[in-house]
């Protein structure tokens, strides 16, 4: 969990996946974690290409208010935008 990070040129959707089969994973092991938790956590393991992006949605404070789900919808409409994939 801690090592975690997205690989250069790795889709949202790709990350979102691994991202979810671990978290599940630690869940299943007992591990409980907040919402905003999750948030920060997939903010910071985003590669260097989406600084801009983690620098907006950090500085929203609504991180709290944000589910998983809606912050990788988030981060997905962004990478379309960018047609990045």
């Amino acid at each position: 969990y801690e090592l975690l990070r997205m690989n250069h040129g790795e889709s949202i959707s790709d990350f979102q996946k691994q991202f979810t089969h671990l978290i599940n994973h630690l869940v299943d092991l007992g591990r409980k974690f907040e919402e905003e938790e999750l948030n920060l956590k997939v903010l910071q393991c985003l590669d260097s290409s989406w600084k801009i992006k983690f620098t907006t949605l950090e500085e929203s404070k609504h991180l709290t208010s944000l589910t998983l789900a809606t912050l990788f919808g988030k981060l997905r409409e962004h990478e379309q935008k960018l047609h990045i994939f």
